[in-house]
């Protein structure tokens, strides 16, 4: 019977899923967490393990002679040693485009946050600031419709796209940074390339992969191309922007807001600049952890397993 280990199952199922379906395939061990010092033990005798954030570099993959196949849970497999992993033999698969309606929704989300501040109103609604006002309404910020409005997209996958789709449906006017041809874009949507997307951006939504090239794309120089009113929403990698030069941004009046969903570090230091700007408006990584995209993770990646063992793997990097 094969031995399957799941070094870190807590955020993909914190208790509201099952992983009833893998335990038919084998013998399994779900572990809420696992720290670095303790990865190697816990794998040990595994022929499976599944890890979303826990690292298997080369050192620890030499560790695991038994080790036959590694299930990232997770779209991104920078935690994965691939090249080391492949020399042994070693399969490695991923889950794709399992958040993509997620991740879209809480673009929006943020984006909507910062154009009507809702949140913000139900505060101050619940401590009783409307029913002392004069006047039937009041209001705080400048009220800001999307219509009309220029969103830059910088990647244009499956999140990417679907962003774009949303942007049209809310009247927006949609540029991307892509490498598709204008002739293969989708009808609504102009190619731009960064310069453009910079200095003609309303809101400028990153949805790129982190390489060498796309660190800190967004930097001290990049932002002094931005409108002073911008909103700069990240829901790709955390890299991708330099945490400190978007902080500097905002306090200087250089940027309008800033949105993510993920920082460079997570969790974050609690001395991380952008945690005190209050222009900036920041989700702890929690874009793709709806219940239905974490559903579609769980099935994804059990199928993934049930593929390997059945000698035909899928989703493999």
């Amino acid at each position: 019977m094969m031995k399957i280990v799941i070094l870190d199952g807590y955020s993909a199922d914190p208790g509201d899923l099952s992983w009833e379906e893998l335990e038919q395939m084998g013998e399994v061990t779900v572990y809420d967490r696992t720290s670095p010092s303790e990865t190697v033990q816990r794998a040990a005798e595994a022929d499976i393990v599944l890890t979303n954030k826990v690292v298997l570099d080369r050192e620890k993959i030499a560790q695991l002679p038994r080790l036959k196949y590694i299930g990232v849970l997770a779209t991104g497999y920078n935690v994965v040693d691939i090249e080391a992993a492949h020399e042994r033999g070693i399969v490695v698969t991923n889950v794709p485009a399992y958040s993509t309606e997620s991740v879209a929704q809480m673009v929006f989300a943020h984006l909507l946050t910062v154009t009507n501040r809702t949140e913000h109103y139900a505060i101050q609604n619940r401590s009783g600031r409307w029913s002392a006002s004069p006047d039937f309404c009041y209001w705080d910020f400048p009220l800001m419709e999307l219509a009309g409005k220029t969103i830059g997209i910088v990647g244009l996958g499956n999140i990417g796209r679907r962003v774009a789709e949303i942007a049209l449906a809310f009247g927006m006017k949609v540029k991307a940074m892509t490498s598709k041809s204008q002739e293969q874009l989708p009808a609504g949507i102009e190619k731009a390339d960064l310069q453009t997307l910079l200095s003609s951006a309303d809101v400028l939504s990153l949805h790129c992969p982190l390489t060498a090239n796309t660190r800190h794309l967004i930097n001290a120089d990049t932002l002094r191309l931005m409108k002073p009113t911008a909103i700069l929403i990240n829901t790709g990698r955390g890299p991708l922007i330099d945490d400190q030069a978007v902080a500097n941004a905002l306090q200087e009046g250089l940027l309008g807001a800033f949105c993510a969903d993920v920082l460079t570090t997570e969790p974050p230091s609690s001395n991380n600049p952008l945690l005190s700007q209050p222009n900036a408006f920041i989700t702890p990584h929690i874009a793709w952890a709806s219940t239905e995209a974490r559903t579609r993770l769980l099935q994804i990646a059990i199928a993934n397993v049930r593929a390997f063992a059945s000698g035909k793997p899928q989703n493999t990097v």
